[in-house]
């Protein structure tokens, strides 16, 4: 799923935030400095200039701009734009103390002393800011940008997305699809792909957009950008080439100096993302917390029964491919992995994309006895309770999975993915989610697991995460299956 960024004035929110709080502590410390002491608001006429001043300083910012192009603005012309907005600011406060006729009780010493603090304390923290941006576009962002292009137009896209970046990709690489320059670097971006082989490579590394411009002389590439967009990859594309997806979000916006039409599964505003990060937090925190207490009794227990680590961790595929290492009670013996490989013909999804068994001896306790019935022990009752997906709250407050999401696979699950199989990857993972609720274990069609998930991505709000939230809760106390 893409995050729609912020239009406009908003997209710079982080200095707005940056420098309204530096107003506030140029007038505390104008106010200590004088004498006063720290309290500035225990003070009606203060307190209502403080607030005042707040006010003043986003009526600048919107009514001048003071905060357009603030990211390629030199020093110099920081400095001045900062000045500027200190002296309109200044200005607004004394029109302030002229009307409410309060002039001869508030200190001018102390709104002189704001206004010359509020300068110079605004302008640094303004340049530490973007010295940080910068820094972070230089160490690539934290979205890959893959760029598809042409040969006449290779070089110039690259360089418009290196210098109009400013800290939002990182260049996953370039794919030219006009000639075969597999191998080549532009602009110290490598070719990574052909067009032939792009639907694949997106498959199998780890790519949340793709940029597509192309020659004007070059027939629009439909076939490809069909390709694309079913891999749930989010895929850009310069208005030169514009073309209806039918059953697609799109929408026009800014990436670099390309006005693109965006083709998306879904998006959702910066907004909504905030409150979904902020659910994960929340549940992270009381997962972890009752984490620790069921360790107290599981940890034990799985160390007796087969002695090793209590926590198990494997690396996963996240969003769009992005790799991490996911955390679990174990619930196998330590060779599991081993044995996988000679399980497999007994695998109820037969394709090795997933793998799911009725009765796994790989789990500490599972035993067949010698008149054929089954003997299960703690690995069957954490997995069958789902305590042993308890440690993948710490996963949640690390940020790379969410508490509601899609199925984290394994790499060697997705080395096996068609291009259409990709899009159940453009969300974060979670610990449960649409498929879990929809018969879990029940499920043995993995392109029914795949439509679940795109049902999820496509149609997802908050309202939708509490909904599987309450199922998953009954889902559990009913016993129904292993997440």
């Amino acid at each position: 799923m893409y995050r729609k960024d912020s239009e406009k004035w908003l997209k710079h929110f982080d200095f707005i935030a940056l420098d309204m709080i530096c107003l506030q502590l140029a007038f505390m410390f104008a106010y200590a400095i004088r004498g006063y002491g720290m309290n500035v608001y225990g003070d009606v006429l203060y307190r209502n200039m403080a607030i005042f001043l707040g006010l003043a300083d986003l009526v600048v910012i919107f009514m001048v701009g003071t905060m357009k192009s603030v990211l390629k603005r030199g020093h110099y012309k920081e400095f001045v734009s900062t000045l500027n907005q200190a002296v309109i600011v200044g200005a607004l406060a004394i029109a302030y103390l002229f009307m409410i006729q309060e002039g001869q009780s508030f200190s001018r010493m102390i709104l002189i002393t704001t206004v010359v603090i509020y300068l110079f304390l605004t302008y640094i923290i303004r340049e530490l800011w973007k010295k940080s941006l910068h820094k972070k576009m230089e160490n690539g962002g934290d979205r890959k940008l893959l760029i598809v292009t042409s040969k006449e137009e290779a070089d110039k896209v690259v360089k418009n997305m290196q210098e109009n970046n400013y800290a939002r990709f990182s260049l996953a690489g370039v794919v030219v699809i006009d000639a075969d320059w597999l191998g080549k670097k532009i602009c110290g971006v490598p070719v990574v792909a052909n067009a032939e082989e792009l639907p694949m490579y997106v498959c199998q590394e780890w790519i949340d957009e793709v940029l597509v411009v192309i020659s004007e002389q070059l027939p629009y590439p439909e076939e490809l950008i069909d390709k694309l967009t079913e891999t749930g990859v989010t895929v850009h594309l310069n208005l030169a080439k514009i073309t209806n997806k039918t059953g697609k979000r799109q929408f026009v916006e800014k990436v670099g100096e390309y006005t693109v039409l965006t083709t998306s599964l879904n998006y959702a505003s910066a907004g909504q993302l905030l409150l979904k990060r902020l659910m994960d937090i929340f549940g992270g925190l009381v997962g972890c917390i009752a984490t620790g207490i069921i360790c107290l009794f599981v940890g034990p227990a799985i160390y007796i029964a087969s002695p090793g680590p209590i926590f198990f961790s494997q690396e996963r595929v996240g969003k769009n491919g992005k790799k991490f290492k996911m955390y679990k009670f174990r619930s196998m013996y330590m060779d599991a992995e081993e044995r996988k490989a000679e399980l497999m013909k007994e695998n109820k999804l037969g394709d090795g994309k997933m793998f799911k068994m009725d009765f796994d001896p790989r789990v500490i306790g599972n035993k067949v006895l010698s008149d054929g019935t089954h003997k299960t022990g703690v690995g069957d009752f954490i997995r069958r309770t789902s305590l042993d997906e308890f440690p993948q709250f710490f996963n949640v407050l690390k940020g790379d999975m969410s508490i509601v999401g899609t199925r984290p696979p394994l790499i060697s699950e997705t080395n096996l993915y068609e291009p259409h199989h990709k899009a159940r990857l453009a969300i974060k993972p979670g610990i449960t989610g649409m498929w879990q609720v929809s018969g879990r274990s029940d499920i043995t069609d993995f392109e029914e697991v795949v439509r679940l998930d795109k049902e999820y991505i496509e149609n997802w709000n908050i309202g939708l995460d509490i909904k599987i939230l309450f199922k998953t809760v009954m889902v559990v106390v009913k016993k129904d299956g292993s997440m």
